[in-house]
């Protein structure tokens, strides 16, 4: 059984928390350890942080908390390659990790209170909440709703999963500033129970198979994720997948009448129901759809919003417009990136933008690090060809891979493998072999060495798809690449050169990275610097 929290907040007020004995469960190294270091100690707590790691490989937060002044460093105590139960047992409150399962932790159990940053933050501010959970596309969803708001003359902030804690910009929220929370299903798992989480606006991105290897099943996982509706009511809005998905497939008991994971959280959410789509929205259905231009495929699809009138933009009321169109042309590829901006795009909607202005502000969006983020590009000193780097570092699942591969609207060089989350990469070799209808099968695809590596490659053999590697070393995968496109044999692989055109190498794992790196944004950097340093005119 999951575990259930009680109601509220181990603290009333802020100024409840001076003087209390605080435990930090996890420092880390991505901010929310650091974060809620920081916020205890400025709110007058005696802090203990206990991590299994040691302090040489914490240095870098480590330094930067002990290079802040105005922390009062008296009141801050390290227990590190350890934990002690005592350490739990004496404190008013844990502050836990959402990487750290609570069932069967001696040291939890020992616990009077535990909360996290999320449910300090939603307790103590007033400001109005969207929040964002799913497999795929979350990142993405919430930095260009985050963007657009704040291009719209909002004073938006951006927390949760994408490593900023809410903790760090609490003291700046009121009533009028929007909080946009990217939350994964370990975060909300912690909020089960609190009450903490009702968001005027929640979106559930994409559902694919995730943490199966933390989970073991696909049902326990989706609980999780229901939980970003779970307190909303009438007055919030719920916006879902429409298109259909493995969840017929996924599903231990579907239940009827539901096609796709959106039809299971609409059936169960008390906000106002909105979908979302690639395709048309049948007309007794509100969200957002898409529709190319003058149908061609080789245009990319507009994005149109159709909703109940009361909820339509008065200019749509006065020319009696059923829907308005709140996505044109954008910076980022990709069709998955699309559906991610034309949700953003939704999200500033309801918010009260105009149409036109949505069009023009997202359109101006450039995306965010680690999701297919354009950083480099280098022109081959031997025949001239431009070739432009992408890194999708965070690409932690097949599917991301899949989509990936196929952003481009051409061939691309694709990079990936690394650790298995106990996920299965059929979906991705398919894609790579055009088994699933895909377009582009990679020119090359290079594979860096893990333990979903080998569970792709048998994939890949029986497809008859050609790979490189897999390779023990990013680097040395990177020069036997520039190798190859300067040889004589370029031609013969990537095609012939026009002047024009231009040649994606995407970086877009599919797994995770813990056999070779830290995380997927330490990947992503190496990436970055190996790329750069090695692809020099």
């Amino acid at each position: 059984m999951p575990h259930v929290y009680p109601e509220g907040c181990v603290f009333n007020s802020l100024e409840d928390i001076k003087n209390k004995h605080i435990t930090v469960m996890g420092l880390g190294l991505n901010g929310g350890g650091e974060a809620c270091v920081r916020f205890f100690l400025k709110h007058g707590a005696y802090v203990t942080v206990t991590d299994m790691k040691s302090a040489e490989q914490l240095a870098p937060t480590i330094n930067s908390l002990s290079n802040d002044a105005a922390l009062d460093h008296s009141r801050l105590t390290y227990v590190l390659g350890e934990h002690r139960i005592e350490d739990f047992e004496n404190a008013d409150c844990v502050i836990k990790n959402p990487g750290v399962k609570i069932q069967g932790n001696k040291f939890l159990e020992k616990a009077k209170a535990i909360e996290t940053d999320i449910s300090i933050f939603l307790h103590f501010t007033k400001a109005p909440i969207i929040a964002v959970t799913g497999s795929k596309g979350k990142s993405s969803t919430v930095s260009s709703i985050e963007y657009g708001l704040n291009q719209a003359g909002f004073k938006c902030f951006l927390g949760g999963n994408i490593t900023v804690s809410p903790l760090t910009f609490l003291h700046k929220t009121d009533g009028t500033t929007p909080v946009v929370l990217e939350l994964s299903s370990w975060q909300l798992a912690d909020l089960r129970g609190r009450k903490a989480l009702k968001p005027k606006i929640a979106v559930i991105t994409k559902i694919v198979p995730d943490h199966q290897n933390w989970y073991g099943n696909m049902d326990d996982y989706v609980e999780d994720k229901k939980l970003i509706y779970a307190d909303q009511d009438e007055n919030d809005f719920s916006i879902f997948d429409f298109d259909e998905d493995d969840y017929l497939k996924d599903c231990a008991s579907p239940k009827s009448g539901c096609k796709c994971w959106g039809d299971l959280f609409a059936s169960e959410t008390k906000g106002q129901v909105l979908r979302y789509t690639t395709k048309s929205l049948p007309a007794d259905i509100f969200g957002v759809f898409q529709n190319r231009i003058n149908n061609s495929t080789f245009t990319p699809a507009e994005g149109f919003v159709r909703l109940p009138e009361n909820y339509m933009s008065g200019y749509a009321k006065n020319h009696e417009l059923e829907t308005e169109q709140i996505m044109n042309g954008l910076s980022v590829p990709g069709q998955h990136m699309r559906i991610n901006v034309l949700n953003a795009a939704l999200v500033m909607y309801l918010m009260g933008c105009a149409a036109e202005q949505i069009c023009e502000i997202l359109g101006g969006w450039k995306g965010i690090p680690h999701r297919l983020e354009k950083f480099h590009e280098w022109v081959n000193p031997v025949d001239g060809r431009k070739v432009a780097f992408y890194n999708d570092s965070c690409s932690t699942v097949p599917e991301a891979a899949a989509a990936a591969s196929q952003a481009f609207e051409r061939r691309a060089v694709v990079i990936s493998g690394g650790t298995d989350k106990i996920l299965d990469f059929l979906p991705y070799a398919k894609t790579l072999s055009g088994e699933d209808g895909s377009k582009y099968k990679p020119l090359e695809l290079y594979l860096l060495a893990g333990t979903g590596t080998k569970k792709l490659t048998p994939l890949l053999e029986e497809r008859k798809i050609k790979y490189q590697g897999p390779f023990d070393s990013l680097k040395v995968l990177l020069q036997i690449l520039k190798t190859q496109l300067m040889s004589e044999k370029a031609e013969k692989i990537y095609g012939h050169v026009f002047e024009e055109d231009v040649l994606p190498v995407v970086f877009t794992p599919g797994a995770t990275s813990f056999e070779m790196f830290t995380n997927e944004f330490d990947r992503g950097n190496k990436f970055k610097e190996f790329a750069r340093n090695i692809f020099t005119n």
